[in-house]
C-alpha cells in the first residue's frame, strides 16, 4: 500500500519533529485504537504506534480500490487529553 501525506500531516510532523521513518515504524507496529468508519471520501482511524521509545498517533484513511493510505495527521499524544495507556481519552 503506498503512502501518500496531505499537508496537514506534513506541517504538524515537521512542527513536531516526527519523520516518515517514525510515521512507517508506528504503522508497522500500531494497534487502530478508535475507528470513525462514516468519514468521507474514505474511511478513517486512530492508530497507536510506536517510534522507537516514542508514542506516535497516526490519523489515517485507507482507500482500498486504489491501494492508498493517506496520512491525515501525527502527534505524540497529550498525557492531558490520553490516560496512562495513551489509548483512552480523559
Amino acid at each position: 500500500m503506498r503512502i501518500i501525506y496531505r499537508q496537514h500531516a506534513i506541517k504538524r510532523m515537521h512542527e513536531r519533529c516526527i519523520s516518515e521513518i517514525d510515521v512507517e515504524q508506528a504503522i508497522e507496529t500500531g494497534t487502530i485504537i478508535e475507528a470513525y468508519p462514516n468519514d468521507t471520501p474514505y474511511p478513517s482511524a486512530l492508530l497507536l504506534g510506536h517510534a522507537g521509545n516514542k508514542a506516535v498517533h497516526v490519523v489515517y484513511a485507507d482507500s482500498v480500490d486504489e491501494d492508498i493510505r493517506i496520512i491525515i495527521t501525527v502527534y505524540e499524544p497529550n498525557p492531558e487529553i490520553w490516560l496512562e495507556d495513551l489509548k483512552t481519552r480523559r
